[in-house]
């Protein structure tokens, strides 16, 4: 198979689609990869490093989509590559379609196989690919969190961990999950006092095991959200239901109820957001107030240490990129039930239910 590594193109994305360790892999398995000249610059991968695996470097975007059978990415689609996109194309990356009707119509028109990492799901609900950069930003948050409460940022000025004599500051983080847990270890270490909102109370249990004694767990739901963060100084939206918009837990006229410089991280904006009030940013522009309260929404959080995100991804996705290359989308789908739950739209029909239902569009049973 044919695949391509295009160069990212949204705002301050410094991540890639494959390390050359990846793609060495695939080139193995006897496929051609071609890579965008300088995609992996900003993730510490050089276009000598991608040579020395066998890649073939191309020069620009249009290039690059224009020869490959699938095009391997790490951030949905954006406006300037639609028309690229062709019909039969595999496109597997993350999509995030709910949160999106522009994406979702644009790939529906282009009649491509898309597959999202996001939705691909393991018997016992967990999502192998969403995973990595689930825990890379879960502790993002947490440090983006402590940064903005610094009263320079606008934020109340408190420190997460106080000192000796001093209380620290209190931390609400709304989710159980991945992301929930490991913002939760992070504002743990860092002393602060933290609180941990789910509605699954055997995944309660789990954690009131296994967190240390600065970490409390409360069932959540709108009265004990609505009292736990009037009482916060930094609340992390942890929230997701795969492949669906995330809930608005906090409405904005909850807000009136926050400290002023309490701060705000959204890390379930790429579905939507969880708070009422949010607004995807972008790490030049982060933040912005909302009746004295500080959001901060990127919605590509882990490309801000691409890195460590890039090699995470690469681990995650390489064995399900081997298999759609070796067997094809169909075959490969067939024979993998967790890379099935990936496909969202295909040949023009949405497949998910969870991005159909977003928007009211047209479902199609994948089966059929």
């Amino acid at each position: 198979m044919l695949i391509g590594i295009p160069k990212e193109i949204k705002e301050s994305e410094h991540r890639v689609g494959m390390t050359p360790s990846g793609v060495q892999s695939l080139i193995k398995n006897g496929h051609t990869v071609y890579v965008q000249n300088n995609a992996g610059n900003g993730s510490g991968y050089s276009d000598k490093d991608y040579l020395a695996v066998g890649a073939e470097i191309l020069k620009t975007i249009e290039e690059v989509y224009d020869i490959s059978e699938m095009i391997i990415k790490v951030k949905e689609p954006l406006k300037k590559e639609y028309s690229l996109i062709k019909e039969g194309q595999i496109i597997y990356t993350f999509f995030h379609f709910a949160s999106s009707i522009e994406l979702t119509n644009a790939m529906i028109k282009s009649k491509s196989i898309c597959i999202a990492y996001e939705t691909v799901e393991n018997s016992d609900k967990s999502l192998p690919l969403l995973t990595p950069m689930s825990e890379v930003a879960g502790r993002m948050a947490a440090q983006q969190g402590a940064k903005f409460l610094e009263k320079h940022q606008k934020g109340c000025g408190i420190l997460l961990g106080g000192v000796p004599g001093v209380s620290p500051a209190k931390a609400v983080v709304i989710g159980g999950g991945v992301v929930g847990t490991q913002s939760a270890k992070m504002l743990a270490g860092l002393g602060a006092d933290v609180t941990i909102l789910d509605i699954n109370i055997d995944r309660l249990r789990e954690l009131d095991d296994i967190m240390p004694k600065n970490v409390k767990t409360k069932f959540s739901n709108q009265y004990n959200i609505k009292e736990t963060i009037g009482k916060a100084h930094l609340v992390i939206g942890a929230v997701l239901l795969p492949g669906a918009k995330a809930p608005n837990l906090i409405t904005k006229d909850m807000l009136k109820d926050l400290s002023k410089g309490t701060v705000l991280v959204d890390v379930a904006v790429d579905q939507g957001g969880c708070f009422e009030t949010t607004k995807p940013t972008t790490h030049n522009s982060p933040t912005y107030i909302i009746d004295d309260v500080l959001h901060y929404s990127v919605a590509n959080m882990p490309g801000a240490v691409p890195m460590t995100s890039t090699e995470a991804l690469t681990n995650a996705t390489i064995g399900y990129a081997i298999e759609l290359a070796n067997k094809g989308w169909k075959k490969a789908c067939l024979d993998n039930e967790p890379l099935k739950k990936g496909l969202n739209i295909i040949n023009g029909e949405i497949v998910y239910k969870a991005v159909a239902d977003a928007f009211d569009l047209n479902y199609t049973e994948l089966n059929l």
